[in-house]
């Protein structure tokens, strides 16, 4: 089974679907790619209906909802590399992923909250080219009051 074969079915079985790809909001490029490797822009969580997943983890979100802000903006980054590569086949590795959870000061499961974009991506791509280095790091704000922010670097052909 390829990516998109994979992704189609966790898609189906999540009641989910690939939301367009994003338009950059300033000036920036949402998908650069030098060589072999793919760098995303930032992603934010874009919940189904189009509206942005707002929100403080700890406050105003449990982790839970965190982790589903972050499995959106993991859809976020697949449909931009998808309309920029034609296919997610083309994708070798996940090499890299940097999540940031606007959360209290107190909160500290950033690791959980970003494993809903990790978990994506592994079952997406499968347990070796799916499963990325990390980071997820706790931060005071984002962009437009959003819940997470998820940025990756990723191998294609």
């Amino acid at each position: 089974m390829n990516a998109e074969d994979r992704l189609a079915q966790r898609l189906s079985v999540l009641g989910l679907e690939l939301p367009a790809a994003a338009e950059p909001k300033g000036v920036y490029r949402p998908l650069v790619i030098v060589g072999n490797m793919a760098y995303t822009a930032g992603h934010l969580p874009i919940a189904p209906g189009g509206g942005l997943l707002k929100g403080r983890v700890g406050e105003d979100l449990d982790r839970d909802e965190g982790h589903r802000a972050a499995l959106l903006a993991g859809l976020g980054i697949l449909a931009t590399l998808r309309a920029a590569l034609g296919s997610l086949d083309r994708v070798r590795h996940v090499v890299k992923v940097l999540g940031m959870v606007n959360c209290t000061p107190d909160f500290t499961e950033h690791p959980a909250v970003i494993n809903g974009c990790s978990e994506l991506f592994a079952h997406v791509f499968g347990p070796d080219a799916g499963v990325a280095a990390r980071s997820a790091v706790g931060v005071a704000s984002l962009p437009l009051g959003a819940a997470v922010e998820i940025e990756a670097v990723f191998e294609i052909e």
